[in-house]
């Protein structure tokens, strides 16, 4: 194969690779444990960055985004409530517009531990925002503990704009 050919080939990979990861899909690394057992320390799965320019993130989606409370990483975490919701948590269980939630998917690896964040609200989530928690509940930071570097008040709400993209998909 000539030099030019091989240049030729990597030109038209980078040309189709390069746009598909900025507007389509992104891999990702998950590099805690606050979304185990669902999203393994260590696992690697697809961020869909299409999707969310439709439509809103909705409850149980697992989303990726920019932490609303600073520091250049981005977070994993699953969507409990979406705009107008009244969220409240007592005793580590989780209650939507007076309800109980069925979270088959959460866990709590200090369930006997009384920790910040295990009671909270009610609450309701303003327009424009989300609240989210991680599925490992009590080794996660999340909508449940988020507090402001700078003020130290309370971070209840991730805002819309903070959000990259869903969670699609292992590799």
């Amino acid at each position: 194969m000539s030099v030019s050919r091989l240049v030729f080939l990597i030109g038209v990979a980078l040309a189709v690779v390069l746009p598909v990861r900025q507007w389509v899909v992104e891999p990702i690394y998950i590099a805690s444990a606050s979304m185990e057992p669902k999203l393994p320390v260590g696992g690697h799965v697809f961020m869909d960055k299409a999707t969310l320019r439709f439509r809103a993130p909705r409850r149980g989606e697992i989303i990726v985004f920019r932490s609303p409370v600073g520091g250049e990483h981005e977070l994993v975490k699953r969507v409990i409530a979406v705009p107008g919701d009244a969220v409240e948590i007592r005793e580590k269980k989780v209650y939507l517009n007076g309800s109980a939630l069925t979270e088959f998917y959460a866990q709590h690896t200090r369930g006997e531990e009384r920790l910040q964040g295990d009671s909270l609200g009610p609450i309701t989530v303003p327009e424009g925002s989300l609240f989210v928690l991680g599925d490992n509940r009590d080794e996660s930071k999340d909508s449940s503990v988020w507090v402001d570097p700078a003020t130290g008040e309370p971070v209840r709400f991730l805002p819309l704009k903070n959000v990259r993209g869903l969670v699609r998909g292992f590799y």
